[in-house]
């Protein structure tokens, strides 16, 4: 009797360990994202420059990630800024264009920050954002844009960007062009 009452205990003993042990990992995952917040890093890639500066991000701050992808893709003649005719350019001319997107994200209401990338097109987001940030209730959120370019600044692109998620509470673009993982991790550090 004694034995299977020895048994019996040993065996809750090690259940309840087995148990203490996976909380302590979804806690250090919990974290590890953004003190128990969810984090997105979402982005849109059109030649796959956006699209490794995301994913180093989203790796340095154990991140979800997403791509947002155009249900037409960008061939080069589209992006070829220097054709007036371009699809690119007919898009950023028409500050009202909205691209339309293939995918979204599931359940966007679990995420607290979000990270959005993208190329500068014209010195601004390309539009295909706004059509991103307008699919959500991005109410209370905060949202990072993140940006590579060829060689301007951000320019006006959160004058752009505000309106389609105006109750969000933005942070100011950042060039990720040349960022090191330890430059990402001491950057995201200064916005907690």
């Amino acid at each position: 009797m004694k034995i299977k009452q020895l048994l019996f205990t040993v065996i809750a003993c090690a259940m309840t360990m087995s148990v203490m042990a996976a909380n302590d990992d979804q806690n250090l995952d919990d974290k590890m994202s953004n003190n128990g917040n969810k984090t997105l890093v979402a982005y849109f890639s059109a030649t796959g420059t956006t699209m490794e500066a995301a994913t180093k991000l989203a790796k340095a701050i154990h991140a979800d990630l997403h791509e947002i992808v155009p249900e037409a893709p960008y061939t080069s003649a589209d992006l070829n800024w220097n054709n007036k005719n371009s699809r690119s350019s007919v898009e950023m001319a028409d500050k009202s264009s909205r691209p339309a997107i293939a995918n979204r994200v599931e359940n966007m209401a679990q995420y607290d920050t979000v990270f959005v990338g993208f190329p500068i097109w014209w010195y601004i987001a390309p539009t295909i954002i706004n059509t991103f940030l307008e699919q959500y209730d991005m109410t209370g959120k905060t949202i990072v844009p993140f940006f590579t370019s060829g060689g301007s600044g951000a320019g006006e692109t959160l004058k752009y960007l505000k309106p389609s998620a105006p109750d969000a509470n933005w942070v100011n673009p950042k060039n990720f062009n040349y960022m090191s993982e330890s430059d990402i991790v001491t950057w995201t550090n200064s916005l907690k």
